[in-house]
């Protein structure tokens, strides 16, 4: 059933509405699967790239890094995955697949840049369609498995907000014993709570208000503070060994630094499209690490999402069709979504 042509919502200019359309995909190669994608999720970063936050984007764009679907053909010499299997795509879609970090299963990292899922040329030239989309083609070795256990809605959002978190929890060692804060209870802030808990690790939620409370309890913090309180930063000054900050805004860093345990870690997956600054005493006082993560490799990415479905750990989502994009974004920005859009692609 190969598809040469495939509906999608895609933002025709840089901050422009998204609308209907149709977006060339390419023939089914012998190491390709085509994908009738059953669900994409919408990602802070999608609103980033359609409205050229990041830098300029390449349009028409098609946003969506979290897919999931149903592999309706497989190429000649595929061997990974058979008609009907239920597969996801997050963020990439190849590499150059012979640095150090492609072998070594970072092909996030990949010296010579990963191919994004969408807002990218692939290695022809040719310009990447995302998620928001009926049909994907992709090489195997760039989709992943998604057990039974979930639900492909609920999963959508993991091939993104759960790698995402997933990746950096388990590198900083987050696990019994570990007091780990999570900044943000949003699409990503939720994933992270959850796969702390189910990691073992005593986890607090760093939020503006108290607004979300309860839901952080219920998704498994122990503790939940308000960082527009000046008592919090006084109060657990040195408490924390991984401090997780999942903000898409700029935040004083130096008062989260405060938080850390000597040897601690800040780590960012948020990122603000506009500079932050620093203090060096802030690290340099305890020994401590500021850093980043992006997403996680393929193979990491199927370990997450095996970890997931054997605890239990979907998405908390909103299923839309896909004429509430637009307004999606909106509330996205408003933090009005608990705690992922997800679209239904069958509204395309």
């Amino acid at each position: 059933m190969s598809v040469t042509q495939a509906a999608a919502y895609a933002a025709p200019s840089a901050k422009a509405p998204l609308e209907r359309t149709t977006v060339p995909r390419r023939p089914v190669g012998e190491h390709d699967i085509l994908i009738e994608i059953k669900y994409a999720g919408i990602c802070h970063s999608d609103i980033h790239q359609a409205r050229d936050g990041w830098g300029e984007g390449i349009f028409p764009m098609v946003p969506g890094h979290e897919i999931a679907g149903v592999v309706a053909e497989t190429g000649s010499a595929v061997t990974r995955y058979a008609v009907g299997d239920r597969v996801g795509v997050g963020c990439f879609v190849d590499s150059c697949r012979t640095c150090e970090y492609c072998l070594r299963g970072q092909e996030q990292y990949c010296v010579e840049g990963m191919t994004g899922t969408y807002n990218a040329l692939d290695r022809s030239g040719e310009p990447t369609y995302g998620g928001y989309s009926t049909h994907l083609v992709v090489d195997e070795n760039y989709a992943v498995r998604i057990p039974d256990a979930l639900p492909l809605d609920q999963a959508a959002p993991l091939l993104c907000a759960g790698i995402t978190l997933y990746s950096p929890l388990r590198h900083w060692g987050a696990g019994p014993g570990k007091k780990v804060a999570v900044v943000g209870l949003g699409g990503l802030g939720h994933m992270g709570v959850k796969i702390a808990n189910a990691l073992g690790a005593e986890v607090t939620v760093l939020s503006q208000s108290l607004r979300k409370q309860e839901d952080g309890l219920r998704l498994g913090a122990t503790h939940y503070r308000a960082t527009s309180d000046p008592a919090t930063f006084t109060e657990l000054a040195g408490t924390f060994d991984l401090i997780v900050s999942t903000l898409a805004v700029p935040v004083d860093l130096d008062r989260y630094l405060g938080l850390l345990k000597v040897d601690g870690a800040l780590v960012n997956v948020g990122a603000p499209e506009e500079p932050v600054s620093l203090n060096l005493f802030s690290v340099i006082t305890g020994r401590r690490t500021l850093a980043g993560s992006m997403i996680g490799g393929i193979a990491e990415t199927q370990e997450m999402l095996d970890f997931c479905a054997e605890h239990g750990l979907g998405a908390e989502i909103e299923v839309i069709a896909a004429d509430r994009i637009n307004e999606a974004f909106e509330r996205v920005l408003a933090s009005d979504v608990r705690y992922r859009f997800v679209i239904d692609t069958s509204t395309i």
